[in-house]
């Protein structure tokens, strides 16, 4: 994805723009079951949506996260500044994340659950790495997918909110258009195109990943009856 990209950046695409299509294409929104009545609505929704809330916590629960991290990478002005406002609003989204977790209770027998948690502390380990990566852009992208893949996780979030009794409080990331003008101001260079998108599409695969998890956790509640 990242390679294509690039070459249909150099025929007039904006970085920015290659950036959102990447998240949308690869990231949560693409997984069916984030958007599905199992998840939202169904009769176990709110022990699919308990589930949801716990893996997303060992996932984007721990302080530093992503954002923390990938801001201590950054040094020029356009992304310090849009940092300061990034780490900010999801210090508040993580708190949200805490509270829902402490409502939602423990977190739901699954019959096959013991690979669960291994399989998302890879996760968490591999976003961290992308996160913390020395190679220019790769930490900022990262950083870029998390906050912009962020609005379809905030829709289940706000579901277990109703759900729970948790109040969801303003999502305050800001928007996609400062995110899309950073990343045409930053990606100078090829390399540092490439690096932007490489960090932006492994955020959004490893997000898929995790709705493709409790999808199959879900599925495997409801065999068992």
């Amino acid at each position: 994805m990242a390679s294509a990209s690039v070459g249909l950046a150099r025929g007039g695409v904006r970085t920015g723009d290659l950036l959102l299509a990447c998240v949308a294409d690869h990231g949560s929104a693409a997984q069916a079951f984030l958007g599905s009545d199992e998840l939202l609505k169904g009769p176990d929704a709110w022990r699919n949506l308990a589930d949801a809330v716990h893996l997303l916590c060992t996932l984007h629960g721990r302080l530093p996260g992503v954002v923390d991290h990938a801001a201590k990478r950054s040094v020029d002005a356009a992304s310090r500044a849009w940092f300061a406002l990034a780490t900010e609003g999801f210090a508040a989204e993580r708190a949200f994340l805490a509270r829902l977790a402490v409502a939602a209770g423990p977190v739901p027998s699954t019959p096959g659950s013991a690979d669960t948690e291994g399989t998302v502390l890879a996760q968490r380990h591999a976003i961290e790495m992308l996160s913390q990566s020395e190679r220019n852009g790769c930490a900022l992208g990262a950083a870029m997918a998390v906050v912009i893949d962020w609005s379809a996780i905030r829709r289940v979030l706000d579901a277990a909110g109703r759900r729970f009794g948790v109040e969801s409080p303003p999502c305050r990331l800001g928007d996609v258009a400062a995110i899309r003008d950073l990343a045409d101001g930053y990606a100078h260079s090829p390399s540092v195109q490439r690096a932007l998108l490489f960090g932006a599409e492994q955020i959004a695969v490893q997000h898929f990943g995790l709705w493709d998890l409790l999808e199959s956790r879900q599925q495997a509640r409801a065999a068992a009856g």
